[in-house]
């Protein structure tokens, strides 16, 4: 079964969205084994600076780093990353599958984003739109996005 990892910065705390995630997790167990880690968002002040960001950006890569496991290809969702369909995603799954690598992991950053080394360490930098959302609406977003990619796959009359 494929391996695929979810490292998240920042912890839900709206039940809608941790209702979210486990409607997701939950329908994508038949297809994959995925592994979900939330990570402690660094603290920065009301008005941090460039400096006390790129700080606490380095961090958070820190944990992340920690999180992800060896032989690994990683996706980083990032605003600067590539805009993909659904079907351009399915098709980006299957073809990991006959990667070498042995687990699929997905980054999320916190609200100033992954640290520049995640992102230049990562496989694919995946953009979810040019429009700006809430990271913890991202996490959603991807799941559901991640479980169509499967659903897509199969052949499913799920993605009409």
């Amino acid at each position: 079964m494929l391996s695929v990892h979810l490292v998240c910065v920042g912890k839900l705390k709206e039940k809608f969205y941790k209702d979210a995630c486990a409607e997701y997790l939950k329908r994508l167990s038949p297809y994959c084994k995925l592994e979900l880690a939330e990570l402690p968002e660094a603290k920065l002040p009301q008005d941090p600076s460039l400096g006390e960001i790129t700080t606490a950006l380095s961090k958070e890569a820190d944990a992340i780093r920690a999180k992800i496991p060896p032989n690994s290809s990683i996706i980083a969702l990032c605003v600067e990353g590539r805009l993909y369909s659904s079907e351009d995603l399915s098709q980006l799954i299957s073809a990991w599958t006959r990667n070498t690598a042995k687990h699929l992991v997905f980054v999320v950053g916190g609200s100033y984003g992954l640290h520049p080394s995640i992102k230049a360490e990562s496989w694919v930098k995946l953009s979810m739109s040019p429009m700006t959302f809430p990271h913890h609406l991202a996490r959603v977003m991807l799941l559901e996005q991640v479980y169509r990619a499967f659903k897509i796959d199969e052949g499913s009359s799920y993605h009409k």
